[in-house]
């Protein structure tokens, strides 16, 4: 589902005009993407949560070449999703 499909939806639904609803979306997305620059945990109960994973930076390899290369520390937006959509999706 693309944002443009949600968006219709939600119009769809909800009696919206199409812009309404796609500023509602946009809103949200922008909401949600502050929220873990912040690094503040989004928890959506039902659905799942969103936070911020730290990685510790490590040696790793160029595989094309074998040489040895410093992979800097990182953090990356983790999804883990919550008990009643992985119900949902596995029956």
């Amino acid at each position: 589902m693309t944002k443009s499909e949600l968006s219709e939806i939600l119009a769809q639904r909800f009696n919206l005009t199409n812009k309404k609803a796609k500023m509602i979306v946009e809103t949200v997305i922008e909401s949600l993407k502050e929220a873990l620059l912040k690094d503040e945990r989004i928890e959506i109960r039902g659905f799942g949560s969103f936070m911020n994973r730290r990685y510790k930076a490590y040696t790793g390899r160029n595989p094309k070449t074998g040489k040895a290369i410093k992979v800097p520390a990182k953090i990356l937006p983790f999804f883990k999703v919550g008990k009643e959509l992985k119900k949902k999706v596995n029956s």
